[in-house]
């Protein structure tokens, strides 16, 4: 069974997509759902994954402490949880937890952006859903970077829960109490893209950098619009759960993968965007 957030994201429908894919070519059939970042919903999905005795779980899950009780739940059925994208706040739960490496993605993306910068200026910073790990640790990656350059100086810094409406939202109103803002620096190309809606529609010239690698975003790149982003290898991080998800069946329950693992990120700006494709830097 692969439960991932809504697949509006196109993020999340990658996922799917690439769970989906190698499953079916491992000879497994599949169950695709998606918890709408629902918690509740979430564990009726696990649960429906137990009593249908599913061989696996692959699941991207829906808050870091809300989802364990559910993920033990399985485990005690004996149902393996392999997790992608986001972490628990929790181990020996999840067999695995295989996630984009947030920390050095958001090093990239943070010394992108204060070299767009100048490094120099007002900017603005569009944090995830607080409940979300990766919200965090992606915040606190670019501020690694940013943090050392003195005359960059952060003067708004609001959560657009991931959200594109709430990101366009958010922006006009720090666009109206900051009009000297230079840049603004998303955590997820979802809100970059309603915060780069609210830049044009301002008519004003202001460097916006994202976080995913989603299509519409590098489309943007390439017109010169929003400046960059960071790719996270979505299809690979999902084939590496199945892959491991099916090894782990063959060996009856054994695994020789470490629970926690990472894989790293490439930022994307106009030098590389040409070669983007889902969630992918061709080589």
């Amino acid at each position: 069974m692969i439960i991932t957030p809504s697949p509006d994201n196109v993020f999340f429908k990658a996922e799917q997509d690439a769970a989906a894919a190698q499953a079916k070519k491992l000879g497994y059939e599949t169950l695709v759902l998606s918890h709408d970042d629902d918690p509740t919903k979430q564990s009726q999905e696990i649960d429906t994954a137990i009593s249908r005795k599913a061989a696996a779980i692959i699941l991207d899950n829906a808050g870091a402490d809300a989802s364990v009780t559910a993920i033990q739940r399985a485990k005690d059925a004996s149902i393996p949880t392999f997790l992608i994208d986001r972490e628990i706040n929790k181990t020996g739960v999840a067999v695995a937890q295989i996630v984009s490496n947030n920390a050095q993605g958001a090093g990239l993306g943070g010394t992108e952006f204060a070299k767009l910068m100048g490094n120099k200026g007002e900017y603005a910073e569009l944090t995830g859903k607080p409940t979300d790990t990766n919200a965090g640790v992606r915040s606190q990656g670019y501020h690694g970077v940013l943090d050392q350059y003195p005359d960059l100086k952060m003067v708004a810094q609001q959560s657009a829960n991931w959200d594109q409406a709430e990101a366009l939202q958010k922006t006009q109103t720090i666009l109206q109490a900051h009009p000297n803002i230079k840049g603004i620096i998303a955590g997820n190309d979802t809100m970059a893209l309603g915060a780069w809606a609210a830049v044009q529609a301002a008519k004003k010239d202001i460097i916006v950098t994202g976080f995913d690698g989603s299509p519409d975003v590098v489309a943007s790149i390439l017109k010169n619009g929003i400046k960059a982003t960071v790719l996270q290898p979505a299809s690979k991080i999902s084939e590496m759960a199945v892959d491991q998800a099916d090894a782990y069946i063959k060996a009856g329950g054994k695994t020789d993968q470490p629970e926690k693992q990472s894989v790293d990120c490439v930022l994307v700006n106009p030098d590389n965007a040409k070669s983007v494709s889902n969630f992918a830097v061709a080589s």
